[in-house]
């Protein structure tokens, strides 16, 4: 796709393209998501640590309703990821209140919002301090029973051999409007603080997405090729990869590691060789959005090509059925979905 229009292309899957059409979020209750910080409570320190459920409710709106409840800025509230509107969502925030004194939790009221836990915290919540996101997601279709078993089947091939580690369509807005941003702020237009961050999300997720496209039509996603990074399941921790050996094979077989490939910006590519040929013949074709990237002084970084799922689980019932998975954070359960069916409205 050329630097102009901001229509997503439709990155291929790995198992076949989807198997059938289902309904997802019907109601909120439908897809929930439960954050998991992987870390408690200090028990002391200067901030309330809260977990919320809330339902339809934007994050960044709810983290300014809490500061209006204490009385305080509302950049003196944490929280960890923004989490989906359209579900039922369990997350943690933190909200600064020195002297401990004057805030009563059990008289906070918003609509679409609950507080099912306070403990005290000795330091305010930043994004990505969580390690993953637990989902539990209802699709409405009306399934035959050869229906059932290609599913079954599928979602067997998804858990054993994980897929393509997709940013998902939200990360690029309605008709992927935020990419059109992108193109206007990295060419110079002004544009508040969160729009730019938005932009510069958008422009980075889409360049990784075309890598990891090329890579999947290729069939190398999930493989090492020599001048990958290396990225060690369920860190952030990465190595270059010179020379594929046996124990390399075996380790990428065994989810012990994954092939990373480049998140675009001031220092791209990352990689080398014959992984790095790829990644620049990928985004070729974007030539603005990389300099762009370059010249905000965007530093380049990696992610994971290939998406490990956990904690999985497939139910049925009648007119729906059910996933569970839990993902690190930064993954996208639409792009666990679209291994398997498309969205109906």
């Amino acid at each position: 796709m050329p630097d102009s229009p901001s229509v997503l292309p439709d990155w291929p899957c790995v198992y076949g393209g989807p198997l059938f059409a289902a309904r997802m979020r019907a109601v909120p209750d439908e897809f929930r998501v439960v954050e998991e910080l992987g870390f408690a409570a200090s028990g002391d320190g200067e901030h309330d640590m809260l977990t919320v459920e809330k339902t339809g409710t934007n994050t960044d709106w709810l983290a300014r309703k809490l500061a209006q409840h204490a009385g305080i800025k509302s950049l003196d509230v944490g929280y960890a990821g923004l989490k989906d509107r359209h579900a039922v969502t369990t997350q943690t925030f933190t909200v600064r209140r020195p002297n401990r004194d004057g805030t009563d939790w059990a008289a906070f009221s918003v609509a679409g919002a609950r507080i099912l836990d306070v403990q005290r915290h000795n330091r305010k919540l930043k994004r990505g301090a969580h390690v993953a996101n637990h989902f539990r997601i209802g699709l409405r279709a009306d399934l035959t029973s050869a229906d059932r078993a290609a599913l079954q089947v599928r979602w067997q091939h998804i858990v054993a051999g994980g897929i393509p580690n997709y940013f998902g369509p939200q990360r690029f807005g309605r008709n992927g409007n935020n990419l059109a941003l992108a193109r206007d702020v990295l060419s110079g237009k002004r544009v508040r603080r969160e729009q730019r961050s938005i932009a510069i999300s958008a422009a980075r997720s889409f360049l990784f997405n075309e890598i990891l496209a090329a890579r999947v039509s290729a069939g190398t996603w999930d493989r090492l090729l020599e001048g990958d990074l290396a990225n060690l399941d369920g860190s952030r921790s990465v190595f270059s990869v010179a020379a594929i050996d046996e124990t390399l094979v075996a380790r990428c077989a065994a989810f012990d590691i994954h092939p990373a490939a480049t998140l675009w910006g001031d220092g791209a590519p990352l990689t080398s060789g014959a992984a790095a040929a790829i990644e620049a013949e990928a985004v070729a074709g974007h030539a603005a959005l990389c300099a762009g990237l370059v010249n905000a002084r965007i530093a380049a970084d990696s992610r994971p090509l290939r998406l490990r799922l956990a904690d999985t689980s497939l139910e049925f019932d009648e007119g729906i059925f059910w996933l569970s998975f839990r993902l690190p954070k930064g993954a996208f359960a639409t792009s666990v979905i679209r291994e398997l069916l498309t969205d109906r409205p």
